[in-house]
This record gives C-alpha cells, sequence and structure tokens, in this order.
C-alpha cells in the first residue's frame, strides 16, 4: 500500500514542474529593475497568485519505500534504516558495509 505522504509529494514534485517556467518567467520580470514599476507589480500579483504546492519549497526529499521525511539518504532516496536494511541484504549495487 502506497503512503499517503509519497502520493502528496509525488503530486507536488509534477506540479513544481510544469509550472517551473511560468514561475522563472515572472520571477525575472518582477526583479528586472529596469522595466517599469507597473509591469513588475503585475508579475508580482501573477506570481503570488500561483497555487502554493508549485514552490520548489514545498518539496520535500522522502524515502521512497516508507514515506519518512527525515534522514534521508538523497543519493539513493531511503531513509537511513531502509538503506541499511537493502545494504545488508545486498540490494544496493555498490554498497557493502564497512569493516576496518
Amino acid at each position: 500500500m502506497t503512503n499517503i505522504r509519497i502520493l502528496r509529494d509525488i503530486r507536488r514534485r509534477s506540479a513544481v514542474h510544469q509550472a517551473e517556467i511560468m514561475r522563472r518567467a515572472y520571477l525575472a520580470v518582477a526583479r528586472n529593475q529596469t522595466l517599469p514599476a507597473q509591469v513588475r507589480y503585475q508579475a508580482q500579483l501573477q506570481l503570488n497568485n500561483m497555487p502554493p504546492d508549485t514552490r520548489q519549497t514545498q518539496v520535500k526529499n522522502r524515502c521512497v519505500e516508507s514515506g519518512r521525511g527525515r534522514g534521508i539518504i538523497s543519493e539513493f532516496g531511503l531513509s537511513r534504516y531502509q538503506f541499511r536494511l537493502k545494504a545488508l541484504e545486498g540490494e544496493l549495487p555498490g554498497v557493502e558495509k564497512a569493516t576496518w
């Protein structure tokens, strides 16, 4: 069964991806000091009216197995515990238990 947190994160990631070009365009216009103040103001209003899920800060790294939001090893997309389990079972290529 898929965790609701994972589904919400997937939805947010797709919303950010779809709105990225428009958001960057509005942001560039709003920050451009050479443009008239009215144009910059309109761009800022358009930026403020975009849905909150289209902001990059709404996306959180989550474990793809458990949905946990903390202790994520970003290279593998797993939490520390899931990473340890998969590494010990040999399911992660190139990862071995350290011995010295």
